[in-house]
């Protein structure tokens, strides 16, 4: 076959493809959605749940499907409540941090339990696992349609006093997002603080916490490296997102909508794990002032890496701590399932 022809045939399958995909987002009725994304300041909101609802998915449907799109803190919410709100019908779709839940069942820390994830192919890898188990749970007990879990940067530990390792939360205040992040730092020797985001670095720079945990891009997003001095790059927690329609609202979108959701979606969510992975590392780059940081702000901060011991501490404290009083708290089935996915992929099982 010569080259002319080849081309010729590969621009006429290009075009037929292209006319499919115009053809299919033809035939897609008018829809509006009302979206309630994550907290407005946060990385992976502003470059992809925002730009997803405003722009990918009516220019990708031809304009078919539209979306009103605030951040949760927009709307007066605090985050905690959202998937209650989802479940109730009052919010057609949320998204959030799946530690907010953590009150509601303990099945929401399954995939994130502290130390269970020192690396992001491993957290993504549990994450994929535990899945199934987290959609079957919120479509029976939660009337939740849930489209997908994505992440957030590492959540690594920021200090405003020296900090080589581990060893040194020993008798520290450090502020935490969630109950299992607290029962570490205790078995660590230090005490979990709770409280919101935007009331941290009024706390360091008033020796109220002398850490804090989060995200390494957040951190330097809400500029933590003007009020901290040292950065623990040890993946503590990951914090992932659940993305989740009310069942209701679901069901009563055209099957076409839905499957052509559900495809742009799982975009989504692959395109802010490969992202969060990537502003993990800018995140310390940034904070520490690195020439590979792309920001023109640069931080000062001092980079620790953590020690095969850290990584050997961690894993002791998710065994011997961690771990068993999560198991004590879920039920057996929300144990049993997640022996039978998170724990076939990292070798571990927990006791009930």
């Amino acid at each position: 076959m010569n080259k002319t022809l080849m081309r010729i045939l590969a621009g006429s399958a290009l075009a037929t493809l292209l006319c499919a995909n115009a053809a299919q987002a033809q035939d897609l009725p008018r829809t509006e959605l009302k979206i309630v994304g994550s907290l407005s300041n946060v990385t992976s909101y502003k470059d992809f749940e925002y730009p997803f609802w405003s722009q990918t998915i009516p220019k990708e449907s031809q304009g078919a499907v539209t979306a009103q799109v605030k951040g949760f803190n927009e709307m007066g919410l605090k985050g905690p409540e959202l998937m209650r709100l989802v479940s109730q019908g009052v919010v057609e779709y949320g998204t959030a941090t799946m530690s907010y839940f953590s009150g509601d069942n303990p099945i929401n820390e399954a995939i994130d339990l502290t130390g269970l994830a020192p690396d992001a192919p491993t957290a993504r890898a549990i994450t994929k696992a535990f899945e199934p188990v987290i959609s079957q749970f919120y479509a029976g007990t939660g009337r939740v349609k849930v489209m997908g879990l994505s992440t957030n940067s590492a959540q690594v530990l920021f200090c405003n006093a020296p900090i080589t390792g581990l060893q040194d939360i020993k008798g520290k205040k450090v502020r935490v997002g969630s109950r299992n992040m607290t029962e570490f730092i205790e078995a660590l020797g230090g005490a979990g603080v709770t409280m919101p985001f935007g009331e941290v670095v009024p706390a360091m720079q008033n020796k109220v916490v002398d850490c804090a945990i989060t995200g390494a891009i957040s951190g330097y997003n809400a500029k933590w490296y003007e009020v901290s001095t040292h950065l623990y790059a040890l993946p503590i927690n990951w914090n992932q997102q659940i993305h989740a329609f009310n069942l209701a609202a679901w069901n009563k979108l055209d099957p076409k909508v839905q499957a052509f959701l559900q495809v742009q979606h799982d975009k989504l969510v692959a395109d802010i794990w490969d992202a969060a992975i990537a502003q993990t590392q800018e995140g310390y780059d940034c904070n520490t002032g690195a020439e590979a940081c792309p920001y023109p702000v640069k931080g000062k901060m001092k980079l620790v890496m953590p020690s095969d011991a850290d990584r050997a501490l961690l894993k002791k404290v998710l065994g011997d701590s961690v771990l068993p009083k999560w198991a004590a708290r879920c039920s057996n089935d929300c144990v049993k399932s997640w022996n039978a996915t998170v724990g076939q992929v990292l070798g571990l099982q927990a006791v009930k």
